[in-house]
């Protein structure tokens, strides 16, 4: 019987800390600020500039 209290009380402690762990994702997903989010939303484009950047200078070296 002793051991059936001690896995009713793992069950509550588990269903406790689970609770505690998803309510910290949600709050540490929505807590960014917009400038946060605006910089990570800009990050394909900004790879694209590069990328042309590189492909105009391998156009000028080719020109010599």
């Amino acid at each position: 019987m002793a051991i059936d209290n001690l896995f009713d009380s793992a069950s509550s402690v588990m269903t406790v800390v689970s609770f505690t762990t998803f309510v910290g994702i949600l709050w540490w997903a929505f807590s960014r600020s917009k400038s946060d989010i605006d910089a990570a939303a800009r990050l394909p484009f900004d790879d694209e500039i590069l990328d042309q950047a590189a492909a105009v200078t391998a156009e000028e070296r080719t020109h010599v």
